[in-house]
């Protein structure tokens, strides 16, 4: 089993790697017993979300950690993958914007991830 922070550079990685934008780690332990860290990531359309889904899924999996659970997959505008204390959060940037996690969950702690990020800032 992964510790979280293993988690959360495998599936930052990942989103990374795919051109996932704005990809942010929250800290959510104090605020929620759903999950430790939220990590959200837009991207810049349906197809690119599923795609930023499945590079996370496909990572995950390659480094024996299975989603408990998944949701809003084919929908497109957005992706829930729940690997307990880890979740991770994938819409288009309308999406982003509508559900306003960062805003919901503006309590949380910001995790530093620039050390995971690999791709030139656009």
């Amino acid at each position: 089993m992964l510790s979280e922070k293993e988690m959360i550079a495998i599936a930052v990685k990942a989103l990374d790697d795919k051109k996932g934008k704005d990809i942010k780690v929250l800290r959510t332990a104090d605020q929620t017993t759903l999950a430790d860290y939220f990590i959200i990531c837009s991207g810049g359309s349906n197809t690119q979300v599923r795609a930023l889904a499945d590079a996370v899924e496909e990572a995950m999996s390659r480094a024996g950690e299975e989603p408990h659970h998944i949701e809003g997959h084919r929908g497109g505008q957005w992706t829930l993958m729940d690997y307990s204390s880890v979740v991770v959060h994938v819409f288009t940037e309308e999406g982003r914007e509508f559900y306003g996690l960062e805003h919901l969950w503006s309590d949380a702690e910001p995790v530093d991830i620039s050390e995971y990020l690999t791709a030139e800032a656009e």
